[in-house]
């Protein structure tokens, strides 16, 4: 038996916002372990050029990704949302293990199960060096 994790589709706009919200929260943690329990456990994702299914590799992916994204940061915009889908834009941080900073910059299209687990996420990123004093995203979002 899966868990439900809502807001569930159909979604509303508050149930879009907070959709986006616990994602930008969790994804700040960067517990790759905590991030993948959004997923359905056959979840397919498109991460750049990377292909992945299931949390297994979702979560092999993340705990890759943020051991070379240092002090990563994200912020996360709801674009639009229908019925049980949400699309979303994004900025990240962070530096690699040489200290030049980046701004990572991305569209996201997330598509549900009934449960609220994410079942499909398609992701297209682009990357900008930085100087550290160019910086704009810090740690969670303020509440």
């Amino acid at each position: 038996m899966t868990a439900t994790r809502p807001p569930v589709p159909p979604f509303t706009e508050a149930d879009a916002r907070a959709k986006v919200q616990a994602a930008e929260d969790a994804w700040n943690t960067r517990d790759p372990q905590r991030v993948a329990q959004a997923y359905t456990p056959d979840s397919e994702w498109r991460n750049r050029d990377r292909f992945l299914r299931g949390r297994a590799e979702i979560e092999s992916f993340l705990a890759e990704k943020w051991a070379g994204e240092l002090d990563y940061a994200l912020r996360k915009e709801l674009w639009t949302f229908g019925e049980d889908r949400i699309a979303v834009r994004f900025r990240y941080e962070w530096h690699d293990g040489e200290g030049q900073w980046w701004r990572s910059y991305g569209n996201e299209l997330w598509e549900f199960a009934a449960d609220g687990l994410m079942r499909r996420r398609e992701a297209s990123i682009n990357d900008v060096r930085i100087a550290e004093h160019e910086r704009t995203v810090f740690g969670p979002r303020p509440r």
